[in-house]
């Protein structure tokens, strides 16, 4: 299929609403196109030695950014990924170690031992820690005893998530410089506010309580809404759902800091981030930063199910999407940070989700499962070398 959306042209594109060099849409997309003959070798400018050669961490802080990834507690035992992590990586996030069905598993068992793990190899390595998540509203994902629980009133609820909040926040602050307080709480379907026991007496009310507990226990720490919302049309609904969502917290005076975007690309291939589906994108984006929010890339990865089994084909599909998306997203400054959900290929959640009907293992992180660095890698590191510099976070 022809991409007629951005490749790796070397003029910077920048449309962010803070910008200094303003571009209209219809121009970038014009650019898009234009450019989309060159492969990512037009670049004279880039610094391919140094790209390959320096960490993507000190690539991301030259501009301002920061860069790092999941990890497991199963995975500090391994050798070969914890290099990855702290020659890569400024930062890291915990897959599912600070979720509630791994802290709370149930009603009376509290087990914090594997993200102390996790929060323990951060500190030791000088790496920052960023908080996944203090309240995950999605019922399949929620420990089945929340589930069952049945609030006499709104006041009842607001104190049984504040205890469950507070407790995690309080244990690990300040150690935290930013949480994803709510985590999918808009139905990809539909649009709307999801519902669950937890919200059966607040609303969305619930989502302000779990904001204000969270600043009140981590003041100084980013926090974050964080959600799945994509380019792909399947996420038409979804992506206006959330828009007005944050207009409504806003609204409120909830102390909201910014977006998380996951930015799995998990329905759609690589193949078809075509310039329609782009400038739906950067409308979405724009809205976004209008509302003066952040923007984080919080969960990168890429889904190859469809994609025939060649491993350079899917490999060159990957990576070109990788550097288009990233070009895009880098142009707006308000994103300060960029974390894969995980560094390589084998140990990835997408080897367990849409599977590949050949059973051929994806290629969805930068690292395959030898634990060599992909061409995917590289193509993130050029983006990071063509970013515009932003104010750090």
């Amino acid at each position: 299929m022809d991409r007629p959306g951005v490749n790796s042209a070397c003029p910077k594109k920048n449309h962010g609403r803070n910008s200094i060099s303003k571009i209209t849409r219809r121009e970038w997309l014009a650019l898009a196109s234009a450019s989309s003959a060159f492969g990512l070798s037009a670049c004279a400018t880039t610094n391919v030695t140094a790209t390959k050669t320096q960490p993507l961490h000190t690539l991301a802080a030259e501009k301002g950014m920061r860069f790092g990834s999941a990890m497991g507690a199963g995975q500090l035992n391994d050798a070969r990924y914890r290099k990855i992590m702290l020659r890569e990586c400024s930062t890291m996030v915990a897959e599912n170690e600070f979720k509630w069905y791994s802290i709370y598993p149930e009603a009376d068992v509290v087990n914090f031992d594997p993200a102390d793990r996790l929060f323990a190899f951060a500190g030791e390595n000088g790496l920052t820690m960023r908080g996944h998540t203090l309240l995950w509203h999605r019922q399949e994902y929620s420990p089945q005893w929340v589930n069952d629980l049945e609030f006499k009133s709104g006041s009842a609820t607001a104190d049984f998530v504040e205890e469950k909040i507070a407790r995690i926040v309080d244990r690990y602050a300040p150690g935290i410089y930013a949480w994803d307080v709510v985590n999918e709480a808009i139905d990809d379907q539909t649009g709307m506010f999801r519902e669950s026991s937890l919200s059966a007496k607040m609303g969305e009310q619930l989502i302000d309580h779990a904001f204000h507990v969270a600043k009140a226990h981590a003041p100084n720490a980013r926090l974050v809404y964080n959600d799945f919302m994509s380019w792909e049309r399947t996420s038409t609904a979804h992506r206006a759902g959330v828009l007005r969502f944050l207009e409504r917290l806003k609204s409120r005076g909830v102390p909201i800091d910014g977006l998380g975007i996951q930015s799995h690309s998990n329905y759609e291939m690589p193949d078809e981030f075509t310039t329609g589906k782009q400038r739906e994108w950067i409308a979405f984006c724009d809205e976004v930063a209008g509302m003066g929010l952040e923007m984080y890339i919080t969960e990168f990865d890429v889904n190859d199910t469809q994609l025939k089994p060649d491993i350079a084909y899917r490999d060159a599909l990957i990576s070109t999407y990788t550097r288009e998306y990233f070009d895009l997203m880098l142009s707006y400054p308000q994103v300060k940070e960029v974390l894969a959900w995980g560094m390589v290929d084998d140990q990835n959640w997408l080897q367990g989700f849409l599977p590949r009907a050949d059973d051929v293992l994806k290629r969805p992180t930068l690292y395959d499962k030898d634990y060599k660095a992909k061409t995917v890698r590289t193509a993130l590191a050029e983006a990071f070398k063509a970013a515009s510099y932003r104010q750090p976070i």
